[in-house]
């Protein structure tokens, strides 16, 4: 789920809102403001709710923020990269940038956020605690301590991709010593629980309570999909263990100068040949890669005035990675640096290139081959 709005940035991490974040946000803030709040405390006026309704939304999407930073601090203090976290229609969720290197921090990232909504969850019984008298107040720090309580046992559940899953992945982990075996075993488990999910929605809505149902159905179907996802992605690594950059990249590469105008480059290389990614180099020294998207985020009118030197990406910002990378490691730095392709450089020499593209085509091959 990436973020369709950026918020800003927390401990260097982007914080952004996807579309579906307006729906659950009007749905808990309307359903607070018609149906818990008036029925609880019945005594306040109807503008009460409304306002005591947004504010609670606010603060409960506060808390689930709070639950994924809980993930990504201990990401980021176990060497794992932190992408984002975005707010959306089942929360909130933090894109990590690679899988925990052990079993003990794959079980510290993941259970960092139930304990945070459970701290949470004190927090606001304790503040309830304190103006209990007040049902302005009170109204809201109630149900927050109880909804992140709730939060903190779900999360709990032992499906993947649930934190509960998460942390059933790291003790089969640790226990069978494949992260292999232990991805397949937490990734069944989380199918198992969200065909539950959907068989319980199932008998909720034949037993009168359609929205309530269809909601459980719908969480079934996010997590089956999800737990479907983990499953392709432990055999896609199965497949790509021990395969080396080296021996599917590409030796031949074609290089552009630095002073070639984007209009020169579309006609005679893109357009004729083909090709979609280009070295860019300035009397044979390198000076950085050029990749179709860098092309396409140029105004069409510009292109004749516009050279390679001026949108390509320079040495210095320029990802790379050497002929012994295994496959895996490539693709994952790949989507940390938001590229297709990469130069496969050793000793400051460039020796190709791999992209996605050849290692889709690897796969695809090897499948037909069935091995």
């Amino acid at each position: 789920m990436h973020a369709d709005i950026r918020l800003g940035r927390i401990l260097g991490i982007p914080i952004g809102l996807h579309a579906s974040w307006f729906l659950i946000f009007g749905l808990v803030t309307w359903s607070l403001a018609l149906g818990y709040f008036p029925r609880e405390y019945p005594q306040l006026p109807s503008g009460a709710y409304w306002l005591m309704g947004g504010v609670t939304s606010i603060l409960f999407f506060v808390s689930v923020l709070l639950h994924e930073l809980g993930h990504s601090v201990l990401a980021l203090r176990n060497g794992v990269p932190v992408r984002g976290i975005s707010l959306f229609i089942f929360g909130g969720v933090a894109q990590i940038g690679r899988e925990p290197p052990t079993p003990g921090a794959e079980f510290r990232i993941a259970i960092a956020g139930p304990l945070t909504s459970a701290a949470l969850a004190a927090v606001f019984a304790g503040l309830w605690w304190l103006d209990r008298a007040i049902p302005y107040l009170a109204a809201p720090s109630i149900w927050l301590a109880r909804i992140n309580l709730i939060l903190a046992v779900f999360n709990l559940i032992p499906g993947f991709p649930l934190d509960g899953g998460r942390v059933l992945r790291a003790i089969v982990w640790q226990v069978t010593g494949s992260y292999y075996k232990a991805t397949h075993f937490a990734a069944l488990s989380g199918q198992v629980v969200a065909f539950g999910f959907i068989g319980i929605g199932i008998f909720t809505i034949l037993g009168g309570n359609l929205f309530n149902g269809l909601w459980l159905i719908f969480i079934g179907w996010f997590l089956q999909n999800a737990a479907a996802s983990a499953f392709a992605q432990t055999n896609l690594e199965a497949q790509l263990r021990g395969v080396k950059v080296g021996q599917l990249m590409r030796s031949s590469y074609p290089r552009v100068t630095a002073q070639t105008s984007l209009q020169e480059l579309i006609e005679d290389q893109i357009l004729r040949h083909g090709e979609r990614c280009f070295l860019v180099s300035d009397n044979g020294n390198l000076m950085g890669m050029l990749g179709l998207r860098d092309v396409t985020a140029v105004p069409k009118a510009a292109w004749p005035h516009t050279t390679v030197a001026q949108v390509m990406v320079p040495l210095d910002r320029l990802a790379w990675v050497d002929p012994d990378t295994e496959l895996m490691e490539a693709l994952h730095l790949m989507d940390e640096k938001e590229v297709a392709q990469l130069p496969v450089v050793l000793a400051n020499r460039v020796l190709g290139l791999i992209s996605r593209e050849q290692v889709l085509h690897y796969i695809r091959t090897r499948s037909e081959l069935k091995i």
